[in-house]
């Protein structure tokens, strides 16, 4: 394995990660702008409290309403309307505590109901 890509898997915390975040930030679910400003706001917040979480940023998660969007894996915890504040009190019961916020859930799939090829 070259070191960039070594460097690249460490960086974005694999092997240390216990969650997942997709942030879908627009731009037809959500103002663009609005998106990134909550990017920046995960990013921060994510570092700062130490959650062992892996964090990606997407252009489209196909809703196109009601965003941004925001999935927790391997929990299947989908969250819309993520504003700076919904996010702070996501961070702190569902990926600190381990208690998603049921209130602003929109949808839950953890992707373990998938039937082994052939069945």
């Amino acid at each position: 394995m070259s070191s960039k890509l070594s460097d690249g898997l460490d960086k974005a915390g694999i092997a240390r990660a216990e969650l997942h975040v997709f942030l879908c930030i627009g731009p037809d679910c959500c103002r663009a702008r609005a998106g990134e400003l909550l990017w920046e706001f995960v990013k921060k917040r994510v570092k700062e409290t130490g959650v062992r979480a892996m964090r990606t940023k997407a252009g489209c998660f196909r809703i196109c309403t009601g965003g941004p969007w925001l999935v927790v894996y391997p929990d299947g915890i989908w969250y819309g309307g993520v504003t700076p504040a919904r996010f702070e009190r996501i961070l702190q019961e569902h990926l600190l505590r381990g208690h998603p916020v049921r209130e602003w859930i929109v949808a839950e799939n953890d992707l373990q109901r998938r039937s082994p090829a052939g069945e």
